[in-house]
């Protein structure tokens, strides 16, 4: 499986290190030994919202060489739905088997059509911001409806990557990362599609 972490100026880098962190220990574990990464940005150096400068390893890649899309949430989001440019980049996903977002990064799939006919969460205070790109707006640490997942905000992140390693790989899987990670709070969840 080929991920790419998507990255922007004033994002938030926990909503991307948490989803990050966990579902990379697939590979540091040996559970899945053909997962790779990439980070991949519309330019080749970011800076996030708290100042820290993040280097991209593609510039504006096609997106649809990759088996997963991830997008995290921040302030930028709300001006990146109407940047074209960056909308349309995100739209060469559509046969990426895997989308996922984190916060406000819900609101990118959104403006590039991914969430249509979807039940979604983001961060609790955008939620209604995000209604009209969906069918339907949970508020919810995390979401599953098909191969969208969605995560609540900021510190969901951690939540939705456990969650994403117990739908893709076992709950076995997630409960040994979440001891590897220290993270106490993840509890199992059901992958039928529910929230939690």
């Amino acid at each position: 499986m080929k991920m790419a972490f998507v990255l922007f100026d004033d994002m938030t880098t926990l909503d991307f290190s948490g989803f990050h962190n966990a579902v990379t220990w697939l590979k540091r574990r040996n559970i899945m030994e053909d997962l790779s990464w990439e980070f991949c940005s519309n330019k080749k150096e970011i800076k996030d919202d708290r100042g820290m400068v993040i280097q991209a390893d593609r510039v504006l890649p096609n997106l649809s060489e990759y088996d997963l899309i991830f997008i995290p949430g921040g302030a930028a989001t709300r001006q990146l739905i109407h940047d074209h440019n960056f909308v349309d980049w995100i739209r060469t996903a559509k046969e990426v088997k895997y989308k996922v977002s984190v916060c406000t990064g819900a609101l990118v799939l959104g403006a590039a059509g991914f969430t249509k006919d979807k039940t979604v969460t983001t961060n609790p205070l955008a939620l209604d911001e995000l209604e009209p790109y969906c069918k339907e707006v949970v508020k919810a640490r995390v979401m599953r409806d098909g191969d969208l997942f969605t995560g609540g905000g900021i510190t969901a992140s951690i939540d939705l990557g456990l969650y994403f390693i117990e739908a893709l790989a076992s709950k076995e899987a997630a409960q040994e990362i979440q001891l590897y990670m220290d993270y106490p709070y993840y509890k199992s969840l059901s992958i039928q599609g529910e929230q939690a």
